[in-house]
């Protein structure tokens, strides 16, 4: 298990862990949360060994595999695949020894390496390499091309898929949906509840901890303190806690007023004076409650905008897309037809390439239109925050001197003291304002380019990714601010919570264009589901098709039984039953080994299944040696990524069981 022992951490004079002890099961799922700036990032680097306790002791199991995301944009032109191969770490040993070997000419060596090879899984790298990258929204085209052709979004992406490939006991996870889009997001969150090892997750992101996490570790003031149960659950248990502590804060100071006022009055008075003292020492023993301190919340609105035109912009077979250095065009969006009324709250879905990004900067004019540019209502004023709006803030400027540039492009005698007094509504304080930008965290960039949106005053809001960097507190002030916003919203986000809170219609843009999405995003989910098990049909279709019409001497002839789909004889009826009982003979020849193979793994699968349960039981007793704990926990390992295998190839047979049994027609 992983154990924080009086565990002190300074950064700076900063005290960041005050004497906090924590202990971490294995395979368990851990999401760890609190405010920005409260440490969360720095426990990360406590137990990757990139920092060094001040106090107190970290152990962590030296056997331990440990992956994590690099937080470096890689540079190198090795293709996806590859980049993402080199982060099975086992598998990159076994390789090496295997090249040491062959260079040395050494055939015992090179004996223990290809065993070494078989051990890592190098059999299966390269699909499962691949099956990660596809899984995190890139195409098929993608895995063969450079990394650093890829945007920096797409390679942080490929340092997720390159953690995820690495064979782990620990995965660490600072942020991993940053750079998501909903699809992809889906797919991580069925990834994470599969793995086996013991993962810490930092996100703001509350559905996706909901989804994931089963323990909340909270950092606060320099304590750590441990609840069992997911992000919702956590929020319940300490808001309860708060309340429990302040009526206990409050009916102690009673008794503390009730017992000082019994010995003011009475402690000069010789027939009170044996009183007075016992309660001046029941005083003096009293264990005080600390009254609760909280963080100030952090909240915001935006400014009644002058007008509300409607409709705000109608798109007429608008062509939407890019124009390259030499003139061509290259449409992503086709022929789009839309109008945008006041007071709508639209949310954009679709995956990460389909043009939502594109839709967004034509509307806000950052890009022009390839052909029929939309039409703008009257007195129209946009409000844009851009993905990249953190990256394009000059570094050497001040939240003070940017915020005066905005303000003045707009009113030109805008005063100094009325913008600071603005700043201090976004948490800027004091010198803050006078600080460089560069100096600034992620959160607090993402709040100075959000106050540059609200000061414009605009009546159509474009958000496009805005909570990225933002705190679950600053989400929610966002979440309220444009749930009370007059004007029209068009947000694309990866955030569940704020697209629910926020949005009454959701537009799809997939394929080429757009159009409104009959549904909420329980319903999108679901459509994301069923297009990846339809996908899945069609390849295994495609298998037992091809499986049907490879005919090997000892397998019948199964033809027929394809091509036959969908037709309907001429023949008389006993012909017809003939037929039709050849066709369920073919079937059962066909499907007889696949059946056989799934009641194998089926009953593997309950072996392990009633094993795996021995063993929880066993590491639930408080008689194990750690000794013993630790072999269990190992086995335990084994069992859970043998299981996983089994699943995978129980599901694959099905597939193919149901796909033959379709294609039969039968």
């Amino acid at each position: 298990m992983i154990r924080l022992q009086g565990v002190t951490l300074r950064r700076g004079t900063k005290v960041l862990l005050d004497q906090v002890s924590l202990s971490l099961q294995p395979g368990e799922k851990v999401g760890l949360v609190g405010r920005n700036g409260a440490g969360k990032s720095s426990l990360f680097s406590l137990l990757a060994g990139r920092l060094h306790e001040d106090a107190g002791s970290v152990d962590i199991p030296t056997s331990w595999q440990m992956s994590e995301v690099s937080q470096q944009l890689p540079e190198t032109s090795d293709d996806a695949t590859e980049f993402v191969l080199q982060g099975d770490l086992p598998l990159q040993r076994a390789l090496h020894q295997l090249q040491k070997a062959e260079a040395a000419h050494d055939g015992e060596a090179m004996a223990m390496a290809h065993a070494a090879l078989h051990d890592a899984g190098q059999h299966d790298a390269r699909s499962r390499a691949q099956a990660l990258i596809l899984g995190l929204g890139f195409a098929r085209d993608d895995l063969a091309r450079p990394v650093n052709a890829f945007s920096g979004g797409w390679r942080m992406r490929l340092q997720l898929a390159r953690a995820l490939m690495c064979p782990s006991d620990v995965l660490l996870l600072d942020e991993p949906t940053n750079h998501l889009d909903l699809d992809a997001l889906v797919w991580l969150e069925s990834w994470l509840k599969r793995y086996s090892g013991t993962l810490i997750v930092i996100s703001h992101d509350r559905e996706f901890l909901d989804s994931v996490t089963r323990v909340t570790v909270h950092i606060e003031d320099g304590c750590v303190t441990r609840y069992g149960g997911s992000y919702s659950t956590f929020e319940e248990t300490r808001a309860q806690q708060i309340e429990l502590q302040q009526l206990a804060f409050a009916k102690q100071q009673s008794r503390i007023a009730h017992l000082q006022s019994f010995i003011d009055r009475f402690k000069a008075k010789a027939t009170k004076a044996k009183q007075a003292q016992s309660r001046m020492k029941a005083l003096e023993r009293m264990e005080r409650i600390a009254p609760v301190v909280t963080a100030a919340d952090f909240d915001f609105e935006f400014r009644e905008p002058d007008a509300l035109p409607n409709p705000m912009v109608s798109f007429r077979g608008t062509d939407m897309g890019y124009v390259s250095e030499d003139g061509q065009k290259s449409p992503i969006l086709k022929q789009v037809q839309a109008t945008i009324l006041a007071g709508q709250r639209i949310g954009l879905l679709g995956a990460n390439g389909q043009g939502k990004s594109t839709w967004v900067k034509t509307l806000a004019s950052a890009i022009p239109a390839l052909s029929n540019p939309p039409t703008l209502g009257k007195g129209l004023t946009i409000g844009y925050f851009a993905q990249q709006e953190l990256d394009i803030l000059d570094a050497l400027d001040t939240p003070l001197s940017h915020m005066l540039r905005i303000a003045r492009a707009i009113h030109p005698q805008a005063r100094e003291q009325d913008i600071r007094n603005f700043l201090g509504s976004f948490r800027f304080m004091d010198d803050m304002v006078n600080q460089p930008i560069e100096q600034l965290s992620g959160g607090e960039k993402a709040r100075l380019a959000l106050a540059g949106v609200v000061w414009q005053r605009p009546n159509l809001l474009l958000l496009d990714e805005p909570t990225n960097h933002l705190d679950l507190m600053t989400r929610e002030a966002l979440a309220m601010a444009l749930n009370s916003f007059e004007g029209t919203v068009i947000l694309v986000s990866h955030d569940r919570a704020l697209l629910r809170s926020v949005c009454d219609d959701f537009w799809l843009v997939s394929d080429g264009h757009v159009q409104p999405f009959d549904g909420d995003l329980d319903d999108y989910q679901q459509y994301l589901l069923e297009r990846t098990r339809s996908r899945q049909n069609a390849h295994a279709l495609g298998r037992a098709t091809h499986t049907s019409n490879s005919n090997s001497p000892d397998q019948p002839n199964t033809e027929p039984l394809v091509a036959s789909q969908g037709t309907v004889s001429a023949v008389n009826p006993a012909e017809q039953r003939r037929q039709q009982a050849q066709k369920r003979q073919a079937l059962q020849q066909l499907l007889k080994p696949m059946q056989k193979q799934l009641e194998q793994t089926e009953t593997e699968m309950t072996a392990l299944q009633t094993e795996q349960a021995d063993l929880h039981q066993k590491l639930n007793d408080n008689l194990v040696s750690a000794q013993d704990m630790a072999g269990l926990g190992k086995r335990l390992r084994e069992i859970e990524d043998r299981l996983s295998s089994c699943e995978e190839k129980w599901l694959e047979l099905s597939e193919q069981i149901e796909a033959a049994t379709l294609a039969s027609g039968i």
